[in-house]
């Protein structure tokens, strides 16, 4: 099958003069976004010959902790659907979720402090 369309996704990092994120921005102009601010960025692309996973996980120096902690919950929320979704392995999928669960009990996400 020939590619029929290249899309671009961009992850622009403005760095201090230690070289920490002060800014992330992303663009995806097929997804209708520009230069939209965040505060943390984790990427994981699969290496099919090394058989590896190689992964940038960025977060500005201002990022809230306990938004940190929301963050890596619906990230691993989102991991059990799409594992749920390119596998079809419900029994999984759902061992995954019970551990978001557990992840949001321990972390007390959802409670008002």
């Amino acid at each position: 099958m020939a590619v029929k369309h290249n899309s671009e996704i961009v992850v622009k990092v403005g760095l201090d003069e230690n070289k920490i994120p002060e800014k992330l921005a992303w663009t995806a102009k097929d997804g209708g976004v520009e230069n939209m601010e965040a505060k943390s960025v984790l990427l994981s692309v699969w290496d099919s010959a090394q058989k590896d996973t190689y992964k940038i996980n960025l977060w500005t120096k201002d990022m809230p902790v306990e938004e940190m902690k929301i963050f890596f919950h619906q990230t691993l929320v989102s991991m059990a659907d799409s594992f749920e979704t390119a596998t079809n392995d419900d029994k999984m999928s759902a061992t995954m979720r019970d551990f978001c669960d557990y992840f949001a009990e321990k972390l007390e996400l959802g409670k008002k402090k």
